[in-house]
């Protein structure tokens, strides 16, 4: 699984730098109390990057956490069950 990861990271990071490469124009951000000047391509990295973070914290504040809250309720007011144990007999009836 490690693996899986590792190549995903860095399937990611090769997309980064080619997009970084490709859109090396430069350009004006005007937010209107001040401009940022950057690349086309670091600009677009970074909207993805931000896109993504808001993306999963709207996910972990709509859903993570309501789901977590009501898994603690549930088992707060489920009634505590016994292990079964198997009979530790050894004989197998023939």
């Amino acid at each position: 699984m490690k693996v899986v990861r590792l190549l995903i990271l860095l399937a990611v990071l090769v997309a980064g730098l080619i997009v970084g490469a490709l859109n090396s124009q430069d350009m004006t951000l005007n937010l209107g109390f001040t401009a940022i000047h950057s690349s086309t391509g670091l600009a677009i990295t970074v909207a993805l990057l931000t896109g993504a973070f808001i993306g999963g914290g709207l996910v972990l504040v709509g859903l993570v956490i309501p789901l977590y809250s009501r898994l603690r309720k549930a088992q707060k007011t489920a009634p505590a069950v016994a292990p079964v144990v198997p009979p530790s007999s050894t004989f197998d009836g023939r």
